[in-house]
């Protein structure tokens, strides 16, 4: 019979493994950039042999894909934004305005991960164009998230009449965009806090009945 205590250490182990990887690249792809970041670097901070991380992520392109999506995720399962837990939470919301704070502060938690690493993906996609190609071309998955949020919220009690779900979902799109809220966290100064109360009060003036 198999030991299913051992198998599950064995896939414990393995997982806090690959998660110590992955913040050593992250660390690591700030801290001195993507492009002059050696594996054996990464895996010296990690405390692992460079062989593992070849065979966990094959390569330097793959094993920025991970850090950048685990950042947005908050966690290395694979699932997507709409149906994590949160977001799922956000639908169910019995108001238009209890949408909308829920929907920021999760917006918030996510911008809170990815701001650090916006400025070296960037630096990463213009020295190598192969890193664009690593995520689907196309329709931004932002805007979807967006969009998708915008009409649950807008059918909603207290979602004001004279909005249509389109002007909600660009104007959500905008407000909440990685841009923005670098723009005044890193450059003016404001605390995450603070442009979270921001944001969701500039949002329901514009969506919700007053």
């Amino acid at each position: 019979m198999v030991d299913v205590k051992k198998v599950d250490k064995r896939a414990a182990k393995s997982r806090q493994t690959r998660l110590r990887m992955l913040d050593a690249a992250r660390e690591l792809f700030v801290e001195q950039g993507y492009g002059v970041t050696t594996l054996q670097e990464v895996a010296d901070r990690a405390g692992v042999a460079v062989q593992t991380i070849y065979f966990k992520f094959g390569n330097k392109r793959t094993l920025l894909k991970e850090v950048v999506d685990t950042a947005i995720a908050g966690d290395d399962e694979p699932v997507a934004t709409m149906e994590r837990p949160w977001f799922r939470e956000t639908l169910d919301a019995g108001t238009a305005e209890g949408h909308l704070r829920a929907h920021v502060a999760g917006t918030r938690a996510i911008l809170d991960r990815v701001a650090p690493i916006t400025e070296m993906l960037a630096a990463a996609s213009a020295m190598d164009p192969e890193v664009k190609s690593l995520w689907p071309q196309g329709a931004d998955p932002r805007y979807t998230v967006q969009s998708v949020a915008a009409e649950a919220m807008m059918a909603k009690p207290g979602a004001r009449d004279d909005v249509t779900a389109d002007f909600a979902a660009d104007l959500l799109y905008g407000l909440l965009s990685t841009e923005l809220y670098l723009l005044l966290v890193r450059e003016r100064g404001w605390s995450p806090e603070r442009w979270e109360q921001w944001a969701f009060d500039t949002l329901r003036i514009q969506l919700c009945d007053a």
